[in-house]
């Protein structure tokens, strides 16, 4: 593929760190460097690290890795978890065509980076309606237009994609006759953030073959993938990308920690470069200690270890979101609608008598002490909507049953005004 008309003239403008090219010579032992303005790790005083999993598993870093990872390091990422990584991506989804891999202060960071690389002034971008906010909010940065794509209880729906892209510029909703057809697709396929829904197989495959009909490139943006329900997951975009138009985010938040900031992007090294050279720019590489922690919990784990582990965290959420669900069935019927997930932590509900849930939030439910975030906030065109996200990930049954109490008396209380 020609990558050069998916890549802004911002992101081609960005050349390569001189220093930061030499980094991974910096660290071998046959080298003497004279390079850059390494702090010596003898000055830090940390002088080693053990840490101890719910298991009762002590882990000893490595001596040697701490000392590496104390300092400046790879801007792709620490070498030994951009290999374990790799490996992963290659186990779980097997992706078609060569990929390249490189690690982010999350997958925040990285979606980011990548949606800023494809997007020029006056582009406009495909986006799911509802989005996931934090894409929304750093999109609304961007000098674009969001289009949004319709969804249902099935997700993105593909036969509105299709009649979105043919019959453009006169679908454009901006009415820019002269705006070019979008290049990009932002997407979050599994347990999507907000609406919890999740894309079958199926659907996947007839959008991927839309992007390759109309050219296409697709940010598959998945935090929520190892928190499918099923027993056996839905395979990724990835997975079936014979033409290297995916680029794929993945986390580690929801699985080993969120406060270690730390996801990886797979996709066409082209793509991987460039990225990887705005991280030279800005924040230099991803954090160190994060990466250890992380690599040295993988590397005792192995893959099938992970597999284990990410199998009871999906457990732990589907059982949550039973409770929930059966919380819902006991408060909620006849006052809202909603979809019972298949993975992550969210539920859609669309409540009913309701126009703007951002106003029934703000006056209404936090009156009552109970906290939801508005459907407007997932909203590409920033419209009004009855819908609001719940979550289940981090409440007892208790405070589940308490909390849509609460949510049932404000709607009764605003429904009988």
């Amino acid at each position: 593929m020609d990558y050069s008309k998916f890549i802004s003239k911002h992101s081609k403008a960005r050349n390569p760190s001189s220093i930061r090219n030499l980094m991974p010579y910096m660290n071998r032992k046959d080298m003497i460097s004279l390079g850059a303005g390494q702090p010596n790790p003898e000055t830090f005083p940390f002088e080693s690290f053990t840490m101890t999993l719910k298991n009762g598993q002590v882990i000893d870093m490595d001596p040697q890795r701490f000392r590496q990872c104390l300092s400046y390091d790879a801007t792709a990422g620490f070498a030994p978890l951009v290999d374990w990584l790799k490996q992963l991506q290659q186990t779980e989804h097997q992706p078609p065509v060569p990929v390249d891999l490189a690690i982010g202060a999350g997958s925040q960071d990285l979606l980011t980076k990548g949606l800023e690389m494809m997007i020029d002034p006056g582009d406009a971008v495909l986006v799911e309606d509802p989005v996931y906010t934090g894409a929304l909010a750093f999109l609304h940065t961007q000098p674009c237009d969001l289009v949004g794509v319709p969804t249902d209880n099935g997700g993105l729906i593909p036969e509105k994609l299709e009649e979105l892209l043919a019959n453009w510029p006169a679908s454009n909703p901006h009415g820019k006759q002269d705006q070019p057809r979008p290049r990009a697709l932002y997407t979050t396929p599994t347990g999507s953030n907000p609406t919890g829904l999740s894309i079958s197989e199926d659907r996947k495959r007839q959008i991927y073959a839309i992007c390759q009909k109309f050219d296409i490139m697709i940010l598959e943006d998945d935090a929520y993938y190892y928190l499918q329900f099923a027993e056996t997951r839905i395979p990724s975009y990835l997975s079936m990308d014979v033409d290297g138009r995916v680029l794929r985010c993945d986390s580690m938040s929801k699985i080993v920690s969120s406060g270690l900031r730390l996801g990886w992007v797979t996709g066409p090294k082209e793509l991987i470069e460039r990225m990887n050279m705005h991280t030279m720019t800005t924040n230099l590489q991803p954090a160190g200690l994060s990466q250890l922690v992380t690599f040295e919990v993988l590397n005792q784990w192995g893959i099938d270890g992970f597999f284990s582990h990410v199998k009871r965290v999906s457990a732990f959420y589907r059982e949550k979101r039973d409770l929930f669900v059966d919380s819902l069935n006991k408060y909620m019927k006849g006052r809202a609608d909603w979809e019972v997930p298949t993975a992550g932590m969210f539920v859609w509900l669309k409540l009913h008598g309701v126009t703007d849930s951002y106003d029934l939030v703000m006056n209404n439910a936090l009156k009552k002490k109970v906290v939801a975030i508005p459907g407007d906030a997932f909203m590409p065109m920033g419209n009004k909507t009855s819908y609001i996200r719940v979550s289940f990930s981090n409440v007892s049954k208790e405070q589940m049953d308490e909390a849509l109490v609460r949510l049932a008396q404000v709607l009764d209380e605003v429904q009988s005004a």
